[in-house]
């Protein structure tokens, strides 16, 4: 029988094999590249990186574990329990697997250093992001702010990192503090593109005089959904209904060719979306 994404999203053992691959994965590099670079790789491991280059006599990946648990407490009174029982499962194994593998991937230049760890990392953390938990850290702070206070998951983390880079700039070379600015936005595009991976979809807005017949087509030729926008045009004032449907990369050329057949000179806007909630789509994530 097969699974629905949707049933899939909710099964424990999808979430803690997603986590575990993911952590482990996000790990290696920081203990392969960015220790030997020091690296300072932005949100609280980075925090845990900056307090050991600077003498602190313990281990990132305690420091790590130590400095989550003010926020894990945070979160499990402000979003969810199994939002933070998920994520307190990724920061174990994240500080597990940091304490006991030990290896240098050998990279000298400073330039492929960030970019290697920069994607790897990225690729990891955006598995586990993909799950009902996350990878702890700036992770629980940004959540409890986006859903108390409506504050963009994008400006906590810009703001914890501009703080945590001027204060790595105090006492690392510029040059390394530029690499590991380097290293978190080449992370920052891997988990975009992990988390848009089967996601990602295309609005599409169609202005045209032959709106039932491109409608009926797209229903019947394309399996898709439509919805009928009531428009006015603002310099004749007539009525111009807009034409609303989503589809995917896949799918969007025969839309277009779909479109242009019943209607030369129809108006074709393509918008792209990150993700789509709701029926026939992706199912809510409920922390």
């Amino acid at each position: 029988m097969k699974i629905k994404t949707a049933d899939l999203t909710y099964r424990i053992s999808y979430n803690l094999s997603l986590i575990t691959i993911g952590s482990i994965i996000a790990v290696l590099p920081l203990k392969g590249i960015a220790v030997h670079e020091e690296f300072v790789t932005g949100g609280i491991f980075g925090l845990a990186l900056m307090l050991h280059y600077a003498g602190v006599g313990i281990s990132p990946g305690i420091l790590f574990a130590a400095l989550n648990i003010p926020l894990a407490v945070l979160g499990w009174f402000s979003v969810g329990r199994r939002f933070i029982l998920y994520t307190i499962y990724a920061m174990a194994v994240a500080t597990l697997a940091y304490e006991f593998m030990d290896m240098d991937f050998g990279i000298e230049n400073p330039v492929y250093a960030s970019m290697a760890c920069g994607g790897m990392m990225g690729f990891g953390l955006g598995l586990v992001l993909r799950t009902l938990g996350s990878n702890g850290g700036v992770d629980i702070l940004a959540v409890v702010l986006n859903q108390k206070f409506n504050i963009g998951i994008g400006k906590t983390y810009f703001l914890f990192n501009l703080v945590l880079f001027s204060a790595s700039a105090t006492f690392l070379a510029p040059d390394t503090v530029i690499a590991s600015i380097f290293t978190v936005l080449i992370g920052s595009m891997a988990i975009n593109y992990v988390l848009a991976l089967f996601s990602n979809r295309k609005l599409v807005m169609i202005i045209s005089t032959k709106h039932h017949a491109i409608v009926e087509d797209i229903m019947e030729s394309l399996q898709q959904g439509a919805t009928i926008l009531h428009g006015k045009g603002s310099y004749s004032g007539q009525d111009k209904p807009v034409v609303m449907t989503i589809t995917n990369n896949v799918m969007l050329k025969r839309l277009e060719e779909l479109v242009f057949t019943h209607d030369p000179s129809a108006i074709f806007i393509v918008e792209n979306t990150f993700n789509v909630i709701g029926t026939g789509f992706s199912r809510r994530k409920l922390y």
